[in-house]
């Protein structure tokens, strides 16, 4: 029989959704869900003010009845002989009960906040939509070396060297159930991931240990006992798994699985007493094979050099002889030479911003990677995003006109690719990758006008924690700086695409995350104009 097999059925999720809505890929779309719970809650609060009203009748029948037997039917000979108490004994089985269980209204109250929430049900949260919350957090807790008892408090504590450190102290703070940790171990143990599903059980362990079971939980003490003394069997601590099943013996004394499974573990210490060491093993990634660099520089928040430290690294008012700048000089700062990246200060107005994420929000859509010929979702890869012409909006053309004035270049479509607008979602990410094609069969030829030479990047909203863009092999990180863009040179002049611009969008620890991207193709370009391709080289 597999241990692994829970006591009971767990997660049986009482509705279907109508789509995929794929909730914490974007926090537009947590947002949605925000507003869909508000609506819950008033229909929430109807039913309970017609089902008081309805329990105030029970406990008046209730009372009735109870008088009968504790006062009239004691002596249950005499009363029988009174023919009109005989009656109303029939006459209360046959109908008034059935009338109080059976209560139309009733129905009719539980059907309305069926209804509403039926009503509600396309913005909801499916079981994708919290396997994916549930893998963020476990994201933020290895990208920024979170410790999940913090967590569970509501708190973004790590370890330094001096000790805990809190890395952020949100404004809200919410601690985390008993329930709610469970299930995130369990995600993490339905993958075999026993690294994460170990901290996270424990928490669940000693919460419902310590607090009664509630109908909405998925849980159980029960279930996460039996979950944790198997996560920590895989992981070579045998003792303690058997601890926890003997623990879980006295609240199911008869559980076959279990006995068997405090026999094994009892046999297996027999012949190896010292089996009590914890094997637990951070798993391999598929995809990232930077993970150290790439989680120092997310955890640095921003670690870029400057000019103090490298003199050939400067600010200044760029004006490049464009009419357009003279008037207003671009706030120009040279982050990098090796990969050339600039940061441009004060490049949007708030106005600006706002007008790009609203006309966004109707097309945004689950963000793909390239997958040879072929583009996919990938949990690597954590947003929604959406395209924007020049001609949708006199905002998206100024911007364009705008960043073709600062860099010098051809950005009209097919020589610069339509305007991406992007939105994280929960610990939403883009672990490290080129935004050039790197195989001839990429889609970015699609547009027949080259490779992507450059990239410029706007960030459309500040956060308050993560979010940076890290560079791996250039060694160094950018902050989310509202209202300013970054923009890099992709390919060397020879056409090969620079590795050193392999780069990443760290996790979002707090905070709304927006950016909009424009990629520049090879073709079309005079690239002796006002910029030039790495000035090194």
């Amino acid at each position: 029989m597999d241990p692994r097999l829970p006591l009971g059925l767990l997660l049986i999720w009482t509705w279907t959704p109508f789509c995929g809505a794929e909730i914490y890929t974007s926090l537009v779309n947590v947002k949605d869900a925000i507003s869909a719970e508000r609506k819950l809650i008033e229909s929430l609060k109807s039913y309970i003010d017609q089902e008081s009203d309805r329990l105030q009748d029970i406990r008046r029948f209730y009372a009735k009845v109870s008088h009968l037997h504790s006062e009239v039917y004691k002596d249950q000979t005499t009363a029988l002989a009174n023919p009109l108490l005989a009656f109303t004994l029939i006459k209360r089985l046959y109908s008034e009960w059935p009338n109080v269980i059976y209560y139309d209204e009733a129905l009719q109250h539980s059907q309305a906040l069926r209804s509403s929430y039926e009503r509600e049900e396309m913005f909801l949260p499916n079981l994708e939509d919290l396997q994916g919350a549930a893998r963020g957090l476990l994201r933020l807790q290895d990208v920024y070396s979170l410790q999940v008892s913090g967590l569970v408090r509501g708190h973004f504590l790590t370890m330094t060297s001096e000790g805990t450190s809190e890395i952020y102290k949100p404004l809200l703070s919410v601690p985390l159930s008993s329930d709610d940790c469970f299930l995130v171990g369990k995600v993490a143990y339905d993958q075999e991931d026993y690294y994460h599903s170990v901290p996270w059980l424990e928490q669940s362990v000693r919460l419902f240990r310590r607090n009664s079971w509630s109908p909405e939980n998925q849980g159980s003490l029960e279930d996460a006992l039996d979950h944790l003394a198997f996560s920590h069997f895989k992981t070579g601590n045998v003792s303690h798994a058997l601890s926890l099943s003997q623990e879980l013996l006295h609240h199911d004394p008869v559980n076959e699985r279990v006995l068997q499974n405090v026999e094994k573990y009892e046999k297996l210490l027999l012949v190896k007493p010292l089996i009590k060491g914890n094997g637990l093993k951070r798993p391999a990634s598929k995809y990232l094979r930077t993970r150290e660099v790439y989680e120092r520089l997310c955890q640095n928040h921003g670690s870029y050099p400057t000019h103090f430290q490298n003199p050939r690294l400067f600010c200044d008012y760029l004006t490049s002889g464009s009419p357009g700048l003279v008037v207003r000089p671009a706030k120009r700062e040279i982050l990098s030479l090796k990969p050339f990246v600039v940061l441009y200060h004060d490049f949007i107005t708030d106005t600006e911003a706002e007008d790009v994420k609203r006309m966004a929000q109707p097309g945004l859509r689950r963000s793909v990677v390239a997958s040879g010929v072929k583009q996919s979702a990938a949990d690597y890869r954590i947003s929604k995003s959406a395209w924007l012409k020049n001609s949708s909006h006199a905002v998206i053309e100024k911007l364009d006109r705008r960043i073709s004035m600062v860099t010098g270049l051809n950005v009209n479509h097919p020589f610069g690719e339509y305007l991406q607008v992007v939105n994280y979602g929960i610990a939403g990410h883009y672990e490290p990758h080129f935004d050039h094609a790197t195989a001839p069969t990429s889609p970015v030829y699609k547009l027949n006008s080259g490779n992507r030479v450059a990239t410029f990047m706007i960030y459309l909203s500040s956060v308050e924690a993560g979010g940076s863009t890290a560079f791996i092999y250039a060694n160094f990180s950018v902050p989310v700086v509202e209202k300013a863009a970054i923009f890099w040179w992709n390919l060397h002049r020879n056409g090969k695409g620079d590795a050193d611009t392999l780069h990443a969008g760290c996790p979002v620890l707090v905070g709304d995350k927006w950016v909009a991207n424009k990629w520049i193709h090879e073709y079309g370009q005079e690239f002796n104009h006002r910029c030039t391709l790495n000035p090194d080289e």
